[in-house]
């Protein structure tokens, strides 16, 4: 690794910074920031031409998963891509918002998605956003299964549905599930020729029967690939926090559309859905997640498998959005979703959210960080924004944060910039010793990013002590930044020289 990559800190922001940094680095940062400039000079700005590249790219086509209430949606969308992502539960209405998935069929990728089942006549309201859902779904879909019981027949509800996938002029596959014996489909099938969207595919979602027909026709069915864009090189951002505190609201904000189901019951948001942006800062996929309970709260087993999802997309997340809800403060459940997305080594950003709903001085901001900061002390490196999701004050300031906790997250740092620092650092306070003998560091490296891990060489790990470890962290900190993303520590121990 160059310098070029040490340097673009220090060359997007003032220069002053460089007052900071200890003498015997300064000649190497200017060297670098010399290296970097010429470069971007002759490349542009690498942010903005990743950014157009993007769009170069090719992304997956979407299919939609779409029916009534329980008529297996879920259990076919689990068997389809392998994996036990989407809730399955006898109640109906159990999948709630849409849930996204990678498929693939005959070397063909695509996205998969479930949807909650449409009640097309009902005045509940978590069912009538349901339904708003499930037409977002169909909307952004490339190709539509539509599912059905062969043990309930056609009933006004299949209609009714089927009515408005016509009126979406989206192409459709018609599946016809728990038709679970293998043989002669039964006579049941045919009734199904009455909703008028083609062939009815017999399937068992249980046991896989008929899938593959009815994939052969979703892959007919598929846009050509040159039609496509991609969205890999988009930074994954999860948004977690406990239950009501304002993620789908935020989602909601930031998309411009219902893109989540928004209530004020707690807990609304059962799945870890998603959301891909694109603005100047660049591409993200925003992953809306079930509030995190306290497991001793967590008494269904759907509620279960949601506590699951939310730690899942944590872990598919390139950075976190910690909400916090500026009318509570901080409570110990917040230091618990914190402290997960800690020890998986993710970038994180702490949201205040709802501030609009504080009285606020000139000083309420500074006080309720300071006091937030010693909440959340084991994860001092997390910068604090405060918005609220309500009216939109300073979401349009996260990307940009976002962006910045994501870059140095994945930093890497040369090897002799790194025990310039050790040098530095050892020279200005001495290493703790015990009974005489001082600990020794002889060089330090960097294993590997994401978080930013490095290796250290010692003559006695046990006197490398957790204080002084902090300490060195503390020197990397202010020389390179590293906002946002927590240190990994690897000690080693080289032969002793002392005996």
């Amino acid at each position: 690794m160059n310098l070029l990559h040490q340097a673009k800190d220090f060359t997007e922001e003032p220069l002053h910074r460089l007052a900071a940094v200890p003498l015997p680095l300064k000649g190497r940062l200017m060297e670098g920031i010399l290296q970097y400039s010429s470069a971007a000079f002759l490349t542009g700005n690498r942010t903005n031409q990743k950014i157009k590249e993007m769009k170069n790219h090719m992304a997956l086509p979407v299919v939609a998963v779409v029916g009534r209430p329980n008529v297996g949606k879920s259990t076919l969308f689990n068997k389809l891509i392998g994996q036990r992502l989407s809730i399955v539960e006898d109640t109906p209405g159990v999948t709630r918002d849409r849930i996204y998935a990678k498929g693939e069929w005959r070397n063909r990728s695509f996205m998969l998605v479930d949807t909650g089942g449409i009640e097309t006549v009902t005045d509940d309201v978590i069912l009538k956003q349901m339904r708003r859902q499930a037409e977002l779904a169909i909307e952004r879909a490339d190709v539509i299964v539509l599912v059905t019981d062969v043990r309930c027949g056609v009933t006004a509800d299949d209609s009714a549905v089927a009515s408005m996938l016509q009126k979406s002029g989206k192409p459709v596959v018609l599946a016809v599930n728990k038709c679970d014996s293998i043989g002669e489909p039964p006579m049941e099938l045919y009734e199904f020729y009455n909703l008028g969207i083609g062939d009815p595919f017999p399937i068992s979602a249980a046991h896989g029967h008929g899938t593959g027909d009815m994939l052969d026709a979703v892959y007919d069915l598929l846009p050509p690939e040159d039609q496509l864009e991609d969205d890999e090189d988009a930074i994954h951002v999860a948004i977690i926090g406990k239950p009501n505190v304002g993620k789908s609201s935020l989602v909601n904000r930031i998309a411009g559309e219902e893109r989540a189901i928004v209530s004020n019951v707690a807990g609304t948001t059962r799945d870890a859905t998603d959301t891909t942006v694109e603005n100047e800062d660049g591409k993200f996929v925003l992953i809306d997640t079930a509030g995190i309970r306290k497991k001793a709260r967590v008494t269904e087993r759907i509620e279960h498998y949601s506590v699951l999802r939310a730690y899942m997309a944590v872990d598919r997340a390139d950075v976190c959005l910690i909400l916090i809800d500026a009318t509570e403060g901080f409570t110990e459940q917040d230091s618990k979703v914190a402290g997960y997305a800690h020890e998986q080594g993710k970038a994180s950003i702490i949201v205040v959210n709802k501030w609009d709903l504080i009285e606020k001085d000139n000083t309420t901001m500074k006080e309720f960080e300071e006091k937030l900061q010693r909440d959340f002390s084991f994860m001092s490196y997390a910068p604090f924004v405060f918005i609220s999701a309500k009216t939109g004050q300073r979401v349009p300031k996260l990307f940009a944060k976002i962006r910045e906790v994501y870059e140095q997250n994945a930093m890497r740092i040369s090897t002799g910039m790194l025990n310039d620092v050790l040098a530095y650092a050892t020279t200005r306070v001495q290493p703790p010793s015990d009974k005489g003998r001082r600990l020794k560091i002889y060089y330090m490296t960097q294993a590997s990013t994401k978080p930013p891990t490095f290796v250290i060489f010692v003559n006695r790990a046990d006197l490398f002590h957790f204080s002084y470890q902090r300490y060195i962290e503390n020197q990397i900190r202010s020389t390179f930044g590293l906002t946002g993303t927590p240190v990994r520590f690897v000690v080693r121990e080289r032969a002793r020289d002392e005996k």
